[in-house]
């Protein structure tokens, strides 16, 4: 049996039978699973065991009443039980839930997420956020500006579509599409409009400053007192995310900075700061930065240390 974490969990028999049944903490089990990544629940089984009882029955009717139980005291909850036998013959349940579509709660309003091995209230504010994070279109794959497919800039298409075809990392069979599957595959264009993905990629310099959380990065130097001395900001829209990276890496100076270390007769020159570590520091700024706010990406140098701020808070139930 797998251990009880993010998308496990086991019960015991009395959860659900005669005077011991906990049909509520069932139901809040269920609601977090439904509102995080889905998961599964084996009921039947004690904490700290692997399986259940060898001489354990399920009754033919209890997958049933756990659905209709289930049913009366959740709200878009789907639950899918059924009969198991163990390795060592007994029996126990298998309880399916699903991610939910939209937002899961109790019929008398209380919602739930699982975070690692617990359910955990939902309140305030982060009711909201639960809500406005449960949409079922996600933003990239929006087509609300309707700019045509058509009005891609050429010049950043081919050098798309020829990065992706000399790439390691992409299947054979993707760098066997023609280039008008790979924007569909890729979903930067649906119905013959750009997406909102699609348009940060490949669209026009107007379209792009149409999208108002449309990332703008900027390069802020602080000396040892905390002042600025030097400021550069990449806000015209007219780069995409993937150009955006190599302007930052080509255009602060500081990244260009050597340290000079004796080696022998000979002096070494070392790169003061390493350009896999940078590339990889703005990818994921740009990657994980919520697209549904406003905000800038912050690269903050001072003389010790590199901050990357990113707009937006941490995903509901992740914490530092």
């Amino acid at each position: 049996m797998s251990q009880e974490g993010q998308l496990f969990d086991k019960k015991s028999l009395r959860a659900v039978l005669g005077k011991t049944a906990n049909w509520s903490e069932l139901a809040k089990d269920c609601i977090a699973f439904a509102n995080a990544l889905g998961g599964t629940l084996h009921i039947g089984i004690e904490d700290g065991q692997d399986n259940p009882p060898a001489n354990q029955t399920i009754p033919t009717d209890l997958p049933d009443t756990i659905r209709r139980k289930l049913a009366e005291c959740t709200v878009n909850v789907a639950v899918f039980p059924a009969a198991r036998i163990a390795a060592n013959g007994g029996q126990f349940i298998a309880l399916d839930i699903p991610r939910a579509v939209s937002v899961a709660s109790s019929t008398d309003g209380r919602y739930f997420l699982r975070i690692a091995d617990q359910s955990k209230p939902v309140t305030g504010d982060d009711v909201l956020r639960l809500a406005s994070e449960r949409a079922a279109l996600p933003w990239e794959t929006l087509t609300t500006l309707n700019v045509k497919a058509s009005e891609i800039e050429l010049q950043k298409w081919d050098a798309l579509t020829k990065g992706l075809r000399a790439s390691d990392r992409v299947k054979a069979s993707v760098k066997e599409k023609s280039d008008s599957e790979l924007l569909s595959h890729y979903q930067l264009a649906h119905d013959g409009l750009l997406t909102h993905l699609g348009i940060l990629c490949l669209g026009q310099q107007r379209h792009r400053a149409l999208i108002v959380t449309a990332p703008v990065i900027q390069f802020i130097k602080y000396d040892a007192h905390g002042d600025k001395v030097n400021k550069q900001v990449w806000d015209d829209h007219t780069l995409s995310p993937m150009e955006l990276i190599e302007a930052v890496w080509r255009e602060v100076p500081d990244f260009r900075e050597r340290y000079e270390l004796p080696d022998g007769l000979y002096r070494q020159h070392v790169p003061a700061f390493d350009e896999v570590v940078i590339r990889e520091l703005l990818v994921n700024a740009l990657v994980h930065r919520p697209y549904t706010l406003r905000g800038d990406i912050f690269l903050n140098l001072h003389p010790d240390r590199l901050e990357v701020v990113n707009p937006g808070p941490l995903p509901l139930g992740v914490t530092p």
